[in-house]
């Protein structure tokens, strides 16, 4: 009984969620540098002709944002009823083991693949080797769709650029410091070096800045954990004590707020995140976090799941689409943007689920 009132009111909940569409992008023509982005309503779908087997492939779930991911990913399975396995290769530079990971999709027998992959052109020229004629699904982190065998293999793809979400971050920074009004120093975090999204974030921060008074000082890669983010933090108050700011990837500006606690510097250096996390959340409603794009995680693995789902059953769908970007700061957290990024505070990683429910 309380298996089904739970599967109601999820069926409830989307069905409410749905009749009220989310305006999301599309982009014509799709896969294209040229792409331009057309406003759309996203109604996900509520039932399947059967239940689809669909493996997907994440670079990790050691942050937040992909634990996000996987929870619209695995409430949308279970709204359709579908057959959904989690794989996940435990970092960026897991190349080998996410390519094994893709492997034993194939010889589970899954209808599509969902792949986050770990690097951009890593699959160039041999993608079909690790798939077979097994239609793949790009999602989140973006792949190098000029390649002949990507572009055969991969159907269809769900992703914002993440040139964006850096380029907002650095709007916003710029906005606050225009040329003329006084340099401020800035600690610049990105995330893994030419891994995940970190190359475009990099590119649109820096030329968001152009024009404005901001010095980025120091550049520090790493890898999205927090004891190696905490590393490059420690060492930016050795190197640099007079830093404004610190600006990375949500895991970095995280510990920034810990650690600029124990060292006695939260009045004077100020965070900025280039994407949201749980942490980042809390951050931004305490005001120790002044801004933060989203790109609504929770929903971009609702519509990817959608997206395979439509190919395999032949229903209208998209080829290219995308979440609508969406600036967030303390005084601006909408519930529904928070929601149709965030899993549940109380959420954990589901690897397995089947006929509506999590399956063990």
């Amino acid at each position: 009984m309380l298996k089904k009132s739970i599967i109601s009111f999820l069926l409830l909940f989307f069905t409410l969620n749905s009749a009220f569409a989310r305006e999301i992008n599309t982009y014509k023509p799709p896969f294209k540098h040229e792409r331009q982005p057309q406003s759309i309503p996203f109604k996900p779908l509520l039932s399947v002709s059967k239940p689809w087997k669909i493996c997907a492939v994440y670079p990790h779930l050691k942050d937040s944002y992909w634990l996000s991911i996987n929870y619209g990913m695995v409430e949308q399975a279970k709204i359709l009823g579908i057959t959904l396995k989690v794989l996940e290769a435990g970092g960026y530079p897991e190349l080998d083991k996410q390519k094994g990971q893709l492997q034993y999709c194939k010889k589970w027998g899954a209808d599509a693949i969902i792949l986050g992959t770990v690097d951009r052109t890593a699959y160039n020229g041999i993608l079909s080797q690790f798939t077979g004629d097994i239609p793949v699904f790009s999602m989140t982190n973006d792949i190098d769709m000029s390649d002949p065998d990507i572009k055969m293999h991969i159907k269809a793809k769900v992703g914002v650029d993440w040139y964006y979400m850096g380029k907002q971050a650095g709007v916003f920074l710029a906005q606050r410091h225009p040329k003329g009004s006084g340099t401020v120093k800035v600690a610049w975090l990105p995330g893994p070096k030419q891994r995940g999204g970190t190359k475009p974030v990099n590119s649109g921060f820096l030329d968001a800045l152009q024009n404005s008074d901001i010095e980025v000082v120091s550049t520090l890669w790493a890898d999205n954990s927090k004891e190696l983010q905490r590393n490059l933090i420690q060492q930016l108050f050795t190197e640099h004590p007079d830093i404004n700011y610190i600006v990375g990837g949500a895991v970095a500006a995280e510990v920034a707020i810990s650690e600029l606690r124990t060292n006695h510097k939260t009045d004077d250096v100020k965070i900025i995140s280039t994407y949201l996390s749980h942490g980042v959340y809390r951050g931004l409603r305490r005001g120790k976090i002044l801004f933060s794009p989203t790109d609504k995680m929770a929903q971009q693995a609702q519509m990817s799941v959608d997206q395979a789902v439509r190919y395999l059953e032949n229903k209208p769908m998209e080829f290219d689409l995308a979440p609508k970007i969406q600036p967030l700061t303390p005084e601006y957290l909408p519930r529904e943007v928070i929601t149709d990024s965030l899993s549940p505070a109380e959420y954990r990683p589901v690897f397995n689920v089947e006929n509506h429910d999590v399956a063990h």
